[in-house]
C-alpha cells in the first residue's frame, strides 16, 4: 500500500518543489517505486524532471475536472521506478472549477485512488506537490494524503503562516480526513555561517519538538542548477551535497512511514 505524502507550505520560495522532485528521486533511487503528482499550476515539479509542458497530450487538469484516468496522462521519468502526473496552466483552472463539483475536496483522492488501483505494479510512495496557497487544490491533497512534510525555510519570516498551515491539517483530520499526519518539518535553504539560519533553526525546533527531520537542507548552488537542465540532483551532479542530503532525507522518510 502506497504512503501518500503532501509536501506543502502556502509560502513560496520555501523549497517546496525543489524537495519533491528530489526526495523522489532519492525514494526511487532507494528501489521504491514512486510516483510524484504536480498539483501546482506552474508545473515545475513536471519541467524539473525533464517533461516538456508543450508536448503533453493531457494533464493533471483533465483527470480532475474531465474525469480521464491518471495512468492516461502519467509520463516516465529518467529516475528508473519514478513516474510523475504533470501539471501545466491549465491545473489552475481546476482550482476554480472544482467550486462547484459535488464532493470538491475529494475529487483529487478518487482519482488517486483508481490510479493505484489500476496500477500494474504497486506504488510505494505517491509524492504531492502542492500550490503555494491553501486553497481548494490543496485540500484536496491533504484530504488524498496520509502525512504532510512542511519545507520551512531558514529565514526571518520562517514560523509566519505555519500556524494558519498547522490549523487546515487539523480542520480536514477532524472534518475529511482523520488518518492524516505530521510527517515532519523539514527546514531548508540552511546556511551555517549566518545566525540567522542557527537561530531560526533553534526556534523551529523548540515550536514543534520531535516533529522536524534531523535531516536539514542547505543552500547548494548545485540544487538551484537542476531544474533548469531538467533534472534531479541525483542525475545532475549526484555527487554533490544537495545529493547527499536528500539520499540522507529518503531514508529518514523510509525509517519514519514504518
Amino acid at each position: 500500500m502506497a504512503h501518500i505524502i503532501a509536501v506543502t507550505n502556502q509560502k513560496g520560495g520555501v523549497g517546496k518543489t525543489t524537495t519533491s522532485i528530489n526526495l523522489s528521486a532519492c525514494l526511487a533511487d532507494c528501489g521504491k517505486r514512486t510516483l510524484l503528482v504536480d498539483l501546482d499550476p506552474q508545473g515545475n515539479a513536471t519541467s524539473g524532471l525533464g517533461i516538456d509542458k508543450e508536448s503533453l497530450s493531457g494533464n493533471l487538469y483533465d483527470c480532475l475536472i474531465d474525469g480521464v484516468p491518471m495512468e492516461q496522462v502519467l509520463q516516465k521519468t529518467a529516475v528508473k521506478k519514478l513516474s510523475v502526473i504533470p501539471a501545466t496552466m491549465d491545473v489552475a483552472g481546476a482550482a476554480v472549477e472544482l467550486v462547484n463539483m459535488d464532493k470538491r475536496e475529494q475529487v483529487l483522492k478518487q482519482a488517486l485512488s483508481d490510479c493505484l488501483e489500476a496500477a500494474k505494479k504497486p506504488y510505494d510512495f505517491v509524492l504531492i506537490d502542492c500550490p503555494p496557497s491553501l486553497g481548494l487544490l490543496t485540500i484536496n491533497a491533504l484530504v488524498a494524503s496520509d502525512q504532510v512534510l512542511i519545507p520551512v525555510q531558514c529565514e526571518f519570516y520562517a514560523l509566519e503562516g505555519l500556524a494558519q498551515l498547522m490549523q487546515t491539517v487539523e480542520m480536514v483530520r477532524d472534518n475529511m480526513n482523520s488518518s492524516l499526519r505530521l510527517l515532519g518539518l523539514l527546514l531548508t535553504m540552511f546556511d551555517g555561517r549566518t545566525n540567522l539560519s542557527l537561530q531560526v533553526a533553534e526556534e523551529v525546533k523548540k515550536y514543534f519538538s520531535g516533529q522536524v527531520f534531523r535531516t536539514i537542507i542547505p543552500r547548494n548552488v548545485r540544487l538551484g542548477e537542476a531544474p533548469s537542465h531538467g533534472e534531479p540532483i541525483t542525475v545532475y551532479d549526484p555527487h554533490s551535497r544537495g545529493a547527499e542530503v536528500y539520499r540522507k532525507l529518503a531514508r529518514e522518510v523510509i525509517r519514519r512511514v514504518g
